[in-house]
């Protein structure tokens, strides 16, 4: 693949698990970090990537993972506490060129923005799918 990238994923839940799966399929090269190994039983039996058993928050872990050669850098454990660290070391410390964390608390969104990290909130997302549900059918009853 011509524009393959090099994507680190911290979280191996069902978001990380989707990614990790998704992306390797379409030829990345991924490593997906996570603390509880038996999280890595979401990736299907295709994945190519490269799992770690570890926390994010130390920096040994994404060393070992080698985020300083990664082109893009996903955070999405369940813990936006951790999601906001994580991202934040690897485009500080790291220097990844494309840092995108989940965030369940919009009123932490901001945080996230005054550092230069993309967000993703379900929250968000979920808010507007249902007010745009709404319209729609307001619409129609018109």
């Amino acid at each position: 693949m011509a524009n393959s990238q090099y994507i680190v994923v911290v979280g191996c839940g069902r978001l990380g698990s989707i990614l990790a799966n998704r992306l390797s399929s379409e030829g990345h090269s991924i490593v997906v970090i996570d603390q509880d190994e038996q999280h890595f039983s979401k990736l299907s039996t295709a994945f190519s990537g490269f799992r770690i058993v570890g926390d994010a928050v130390e920096s040994a872990i994404l060393k070992r993972a080698k985020t300083d050669q990664a082109d893009c850098f996903f955070a999405v454990t369940d813990q936006d506490n951790i999601n906001l660290m994580v991202a934040q070391i690897a485009k500080e410390i790291f220097q990844v060129p494309k840092v995108l964390a989940r965030v369940y608390d919009p009123a932490r969104e901001q945080s996230y923005q005054e550092l230069g990290i993309t967000t993703i909130s379900p929250t968000q997302l979920s808010a507007q799918a249902f007010l745009e549900s709404l319209q729609l059918a307001q619409a129609v009853q018109v």
